[in-house]
């Protein structure tokens, strides 16, 4: 089987995944899964599409991630895991990963702070006299 890529998104967090046939491991810019990510939830996170179809031991995980807090490249990884996952084989992974939300970007994004304000939405404490 040949190298297959796929990208996922999450707030300001790019993760290229690139999954090949192997024993498991999941190297994340050059380092082990557990090394990079300390929680056990964000790790967690990760493996779930791997869980959900059955393939934790099926596929090597080269994974570059870039941009963003660590909760977003998590799940920026989980995306690209997914659609990774789907390329390989639609037919019996694609339904499982659908059903469980791992093939759905979420689109939400911080707003960006406007001018005259203290922030996005947040406006200067109001004197009346």
């Amino acid at each position: 089987m040949e190298v297959i890529n796929a990208l996922g998104r999450r707030k300001s967090a790019v993760a290229r995944v690139y999954l090949s046939t192997g024993k498991g491991t999941i190297t994340i810019n050059g380092r082990t899964l557990e090394d990079y990510f300390k929680e056990d939830t964000l790790r967690y996170i990760v493996n779930q599409p791997l869980e959900v179809t059955g393939t934790q031991a099926n596929f090597d995980i080269t994974v570059t991630l870039d941009g963003g807090g660590i909760k977003g490249q998590a799940e920026a990884l989980r995306l690209g895991i997914s659609r990774a996952l789907c390329k390989v084989d639609a037919e019996a992974y694609r339904p499982v990963l659908k059903a469980n939300g791992f093939l759905t970007r979420d689109a939400r994004e911080v707003e960006r702070k406007k001018p005259g304000q203290p922030g996005a939405r947040r406006r200067f404490q109001f004197s009346k006299r």
